[in-house]
């Protein structure tokens, strides 16, 4: 009798560790596409930080198509998320999945893109776009030059992020009236679409001297056109976002610039905030939209970057 009231308890110590180690719950990271490393490090630097404060966490990615994000929602309402991270797929094609997500009382807080419809998220913590691409067009007009013909890479147009950070360009570039734009194209932030936009572009336009992107997988995309062509030597290329792959390419010479987006900063302050709003029903933000500044990267500061989407001051 001793010995089953003892394995009893035993296994009612068990039982109530278990439950006290899950008590935290899960969060649900969703977040665009992990073969591109910006938006990996999102999904790894989440999901570190949520099991670090006590939660188990997963990561799944929607790859743009807000079908997939809305199927990745409704499992996260059936796994009993406790909150949910959410890299948006679509500035207005997302609101219907967060607001699925607030109705089963999951509170969801942006990182990265915005959705075109405040009070549904929490918080909505991104780069600050315009700051960055300013800070990008000032470093490229020092490295091309006030005068010549250039092409442009846009992002997708279903992230905010695209016209955000193309705007910011052209508010820069448009004080140098001999700066001419010769073409844009659309490559939807990937790489392997920037080396054909860009072959295209320069085919149309052999005389550019310089080609400013949205992002660095686009930039790189480019840069790899380019040097088939043999023409990296007499085009300068900026990019943005911080990829490791892109401060590779700064160190060689075949990249002038990247614009840091502080991923790593703001996607462990969003699970930060979530465990404050489980834990008091308060996110510690004075509002839900939240901007981090940006940060320049060149062949001048560029052994400063120590980790992924990281440089030290």
């Amino acid at each position: 009798m001793k010995t089953m009231l003892k394995s009893l308890l035993v296994a009612a110590m068990v039982v109530g560790f278990t439950a006290a180690a899950s008590a935290a719950g899960l969060i649900s990271i969703i977040v665009n596409d992990p073969a591109n490393p910006y938006w990996l490090t999102e999904g790894n630097v989440a999901k570190a930080e949520a099991e670090k404060l006590g939660y188990t966490a997963n990561v799944a990615a929607h790859k743009g198509d807000t079908n997939t994000e809305s199927n990745l929602i409704d499992t996260a309402i059936t796994n009993k998320s406790v909150a949910i991270i959410l890299d948006p797929a679509n500035a207005d094609g997302s609101v219907g999945a967060v607001k699925k997500a607030i109705a089963a009382n999951i509170p969801v807080f942006l990182v990265n893109a915005e959705i075109n419809q405040e009070g549904l998220a929490k918080g909505q913590l991104v780069s600050n776009n315009a700051q960055g691409a300013a800070l990008g067009a000032q470093q490229w007009v020092q490295a091309v030059g006030e005068k010549g013909k250039y092409v442009e890479l846009l992002g997708a147009p279903s992230d905010n992020n695209a016209a955000t950070r193309s705007n910011g360009y052209a508010t820069v570039l448009s004080q140098y009236p001999d700066l001419e734009k010769a073409a844009s194209q659309v490559a939807d932030w990937d790489r392997t679409k920037g080396h054909d936009k860009m072959q295209s572009m320069l085919q149309a336009n052999p005389d550019i001297i310089a080609v400013i992107s949205g992002n660095d997988e686009m930039a790189l995309g480019a840069v790899a056109a380019l040097k088939e062509a043999g023409k990296l030597s007499g085009i300068k290329v900026g990019g943005f976002d911080g990829s490791p792959d892109a401060v590779a390419a700064i160190k060689s010479g075949e990249l002038q610039y990247t614009v840091l987006q502080p991923v790593a900063i703001f996607s462990a302050k969003a699970v930060q905030q979530a465990d404050s709003f489980i834990k008091s029903g308060a996110t510690g933000a004075a509002t839900e939209k939240q901007l981090f500044d940006c940060l320049l990267i060149t062949k001048d500061n560029v052994d400063k970057y120590t980790a992924p989407f990281v440089l030290s001051e």
